[in-house]
């Protein structure tokens, strides 16, 4: 009998050591699978810096702490175009992450066409509902939402301000670098904005590396063009010292659509505060890896936007700015 119970005993123990084995293994590798979410942009990480700053500074208040309980698979298409973009997008949901946030309607688009199932968080992406991401603002009723950009509102208002600040201008050129969808719903509202303000728009189309930048403000000057602005996008961003310093050598007043921008020289920008939006992303990640769904969460608009002046580039190119436009700034830098 006593052979019998120690053979049993000794079976318990190896059984109760394997079950515990077995629940061992299977909590660390629960606790080894973290959220992997990817991050798609059409540009390159150095132009990217500030706002995934500002995405982590957010994410870290929510508690995700990258490497910690969160991973990132970041893919940038180094303004290669739309096939590196989408080859890239095929790439992260080859690699089934939890989620993509995509920069940019060019981006979210490659992304939607590729799966139904992965969410998708756009970031400042330029009309949603026009480039067919989702079905409204209000009820994305799918599986994409985040933050949109104004970018087609927001190029009118800054054919505005071209337009007081140069009274006697009559020629704008439009920079564009023909990379999606958004640049058609872009010169939509653009074109018939520069009917009623008596401008001629020069669509000029080009490709963000400093030969073509160059030559294509070179062009601009040729055709007589008073002062330009460009279509807002991720690849002229990642070029926005050069193409800051072309503007100054060629003697061209020029908007643009980011503060970035200023910071490198530049004349004037109106748009929206970008880091801003990508700390609201950050809220958008955090709520779908909860467990809410893309359906669910509504769009948001953004909302900040702000009208800055550079004195000191004013004076390099001789332009005095009226008074009435400088009263309108949200910042002047003498």
């Amino acid at each position: 009998m006593k052979s019998v119970s120690s053979r049993w005993s000794l079976v318990s123990l190896i059984v109760s050591v394997l079950i515990f084995a077995r629940c061992f293994c299977v909590e660390a590798q629960q606790r080894a699978k973290i959220p992997r979410i990817g991050f798609l942009d059409s540009s390159t990480f150095s132009g990217n810096a500030g706002f995934l700053e500002a995405f982590w500074q957010e994410m870290r208040k929510l508690g995700w702490i990258e490497g910690k309980n969160i991973a990132i698979a970041y893919r940038f298409a180094e303004n290669k175009g739309t096939e590196r973009v989408n080859e890239l997008a095929s790439d992260l949901v080859r690699l089934h992450v939890d989620l993509i946030v995509a920069s940019g309607a060019g981006p979210s688009v490659a992304a939607k066409k590729l799966t139904t199932v992965i969410p998708i968080v756009m970031a400042n992406a330029s009309d949603p509902v026009g480039a067919g991401l989702v079905t409204s603002l209000a009820r994305p009723g799918g599986n994409v939402t985040g933050v949109a950009s104004l970018s087609p509102e927001l190029n009118t208002k800054r054919l505005e301000i071209l337009k007081d600040t140069l009274p006697k201008l009559s020629r704008v050129g439009f920079l564009s670098a023909r990379v999606g969808i958004a640049d058609d719903l872009q010169l939509k509202e653009l074109r018939p904005a520069a009917r009623s303000l008596k401008l001629t728009l020069e669509e000029m189309e080009t490709q963000a590396d400093p030969t073509n930048l160059e030559r294509t403000l070179q062009i601009a000057k040729e055709k007589q063009v008073g002062a330009f602005m460009m279509q807002p996008n991720r690849q002229f961003f990642a070029e926005r010292k050069r193409i800051v310093v072309l503007a100054d050598k060629y003697q061209l007043p020029a908007i643009y659509s980011q503060k970035e921008y200023i910071d490198e020289g530049g004349l004037m920008s109106y748009g929206t505060d970008f880091p801003d939006s990508y700390r609201r992303v950050a809220y958008y990640v955090d709520r779908i890896l909860k467990g809410t769904k893309p359906a669910d969460l509504p769009v948001e608009q953004a909302a900040k936007t702000e009208f800055i002046i550079n004195l000191k580039t004013a004076k390099e190119i001789g332009l005095i700015i009226p008074v009435r436009v400088l009263e309108r700034a949200n910042q002047v830098i003498k």
